[in-house]
């Protein structure tokens, strides 16, 4: 008789678990990415309006414009700052649930390979039962014939 696994019940919790690192993971590398985004669109706005104060200065800009020009290039420098702290943060939740995804996966690993030597165990103990119960078999048979011919 098959013996079941007795592991079973923690083997698909942390089946489980994995499946919900891999869920978090992704989202977590998701949020990074969108964090990156910004981050380039902010800079890539910052170049844009430096271009654009270029040309105006080179037509000749007067106190109040050079003023609301360098104003506004503080504020966007200032939200690329923010959002390089952002993503900083967001790649530092990401290495964490990529470390918690790995230790995860390490576990599951190591209850299938007790989950797999439970089964080889048991593919074994049920080759063996078949040959012992062959080979009474055999010696039955045998041994009926032999009375048989002695009768």
């Amino acid at each position: 008789m098959t013996k079941p696994f007795v592991l079973q019940p923690l083997l698909d919790r942390s089946r489980g678990h994995l499946d919900e690192a891999t869920s978090e993971l992704g989202r977590l590398i998701a949020q990074e990415q969108e964090g990156s985004r910004k981050l380039e669109m902010l800079q890539e706005y910052r170049r844009e309006y430096l271009a654009r104060f270029r040309d105006a200065a080179s037509d000749g800009l007067g106190v109040e414009a050079l003023r609301n020009y360098g104003a506004f290039m503080a504020r966007i420098d200032e939200a690329i700052e923010i959002q390089r702290k952002q993503l900083d943060q967001s790649q530092q939740r990401t290495a964490a649930g990529k470390q918690a995804w790995v230790n995860q996966r390490s576990r599951v690993k190591a209850f299938d390979t007790l989950h797999e030597r439970h089964q080889e165990r048991q593919r074994s103990a049920e080759q063996k039962l078949e040959q012992r119960q062959a080979d009474e078999h055999s010696s039955n048979l045998f041994a009926r014939k032999a009375s048989g011919e002695h009768d």
